[in-house]
């Protein structure tokens, strides 16, 4: 990078080290497949941290168990509106949905009864699960965003259950040991960092526990380092390494839910935190447990992510930090747009169907995408667009916006020519309500005319 974007990273890591009194704070910047830049401040057993030292990242773990369950999710073992019962029969939330636990949408409690779990050694499942009686719903199932703990210690069950071994060892066989993220570890393995408390009038530590949290260990048990969390980033971004589809990593991007109202800012989707920050939708996850704070965002559009980490209780701004290196980034050094190359080999019958479909008298044009896909949108950039899939059938399966899940049909005439378009019922004829076309409630025998009568 540029010395003066370089600069501009450290002064703002650097402030926020100082300013917050961070015991050590290291961060990095990645775009695509590269890390561009990586600085730390403080200090870990006397020297600076690096890239291969070890934090403890608290709930970013949640996102690890979410792409499992995905990855369950995309193989067909389970369904997202699959209620717990259907897979961990016999507790008192078996009634709400994988989807629900994924998005803190099922009104769980946010803390498993009992001790302080974050600060206490975790017992096993069984014990997890007999302390959850029905006192342990706060809210209407769906009705709001309520983050729940115990969610994800819950949905570590269902991997367990569905995989036949431990959330972890799952997590190491079917993400970790792909994705090359060999210091992402469920204890710490040196070189680490300590967790401290910094005491609130005095510049003095307190060591912090760091427990292993049994059945809720799903909920923020890892460690890992910078090196292993810029790979995690281009996952987030996209750039998934086959670990999981690039629509699923989207799916899990959308927020299901917001925290705060119409001008959203921050919501949750599918174990992924949304964001919006200066006209970006941004993608990650936040952790903190006791010593330690982490944070991990992405912008998918321009492939951008940044990621913090520092070993202190509390008062280190690291998400706002991470959005602000991205922000600074944006404004030094923008991303290029990918180079334009022509399509190699379209398929003429695909070709056929480019350009203008009318719904009703509303243009639309139908772009062709690599791999046969293709892209609906109004001719005048506003309303309905989405993308389509091919599917084995001859039809096209929605992806994003209003037709996402619907189907897409194309009818031919006797001759092969395309006639219509029929999504979701809507038919989409090649001139403005075209009498050749069926459209449902017939097409005036009067046609277009002038005037009012």
């Amino acid at each position: 990078m540029l010395p003066t974007t370089e600069r501009a990273l450290l002064r703002r890591l650097a402030g926020e080290q100082a300013e917050s009194r961070a015991p050590s704070l290291i961060a990095a910047v990645v775009r695509g497949d590269q890390v561009l830049w990586s600085e730390a401040r403080g200090r870990v057993d006397g020297e600076r941290p690096t890239v291969d030292t070890q934090y403890r990242i608290g709930s970013i773990t949640k996102s690890f168990v979410a792409v499992l369950v995905m990855r369950l999710r995309d193989e067909g073992r389970l369904d997202l509106n699959d209620p717990l019962d259907k897979h961990v029969p016999g507790t008192s939330l078996g009634h709400l949905t994988i989807a629900q636990l994924l998005s803190h949408t099922g009104g769980i409690t946010s803390e498993s009864p009992g001790a302080w779990w974050e600060r206490a050694e975790g017992a096993d499942w069984a014990a997890l699960s007999n302390s959850l009686s029905a006192g342990a719903l706060r809210h209407r199932a769906g009705a709001r965003f309520h983050y729940s703990n115990v969610g994800y210690g819950v949905l570590g069950e269902v991997v367990a259950r569905l995989r036949g071994m431990g959330w972890y060892d799952a997590l190491r066989a079917e993400v970790l040991e792909p994705l090359g993220m060999h210091r992402t570890t469920p204890q710490p393995v040196a070189p680490h960092a300590l967790g401290w408390a910094v005491h609130p009038y005095a510049d003095v530590l307190l060591g912090e526990p760091t427990p292993d949290s049994g059945a809720m260990a799903p909920a923020g048990q890892l460690w890992s380092t910078v090196t292993d969390l810029a790979r995690w980033t281009r996952l987030l971004a996209g750039d998934t390494g086959e670990v999981l589809h690039p629509d699923t990593v989207a799916e899990m991007r959308e927020p299901a839910h917001v925290d705060d109202g119409d001008a959203w800012t921050a919501g949750y989707g599918l174990g992924l935190q949304a964001f919006r920050d200066s006209g970006r939708r941004l993608s990650g996850h936040g952790g903190s447990m006791p010593g330690f704070l982490a944070s991990v965002v992405t912008d998918p559009r321009t492939t951008t992510g940044a990621l913090t980490l520092a070993n202190s209780t509390i008062g280190v701004a690291v998400m706002t930090l991470a959005m602000d290196l991205l922000k600074l980034v944006d404004e030094h050094e923008p991303a290029l747009p990918d180079e334009w190359l022509p399509m190699a080999d379209p398929d003429p019958a695909l070709l056929a169907l480019t350009g203008p479909w009318f719904w009703g008298p509303m243009p639309y044009a139908l772009h062709l995408l690599p791999d046969g896909w293709l892209n609906l949108r109004p001719a005048n950039g506003t309303g309905r667009a989405s993308r389509f899939r091919p599917e084995p059938d001859g039809t096209w399966t929605g992806l994003d916006g209003y037709y996402a899940g619907e189907t897409l049909r194309v009818h031919r005439n006797p001759d092969g020519t395309p006639n219509h378009l029929d999504l979701a019922t809507f038919i989409f004829a090649r001139t403005p309500y075209d009498p050749a076309a069926p459209i449902p409630g017939g097409v005036d025998d009067q046609g277009w005319r002038g005037g009012v009568r």
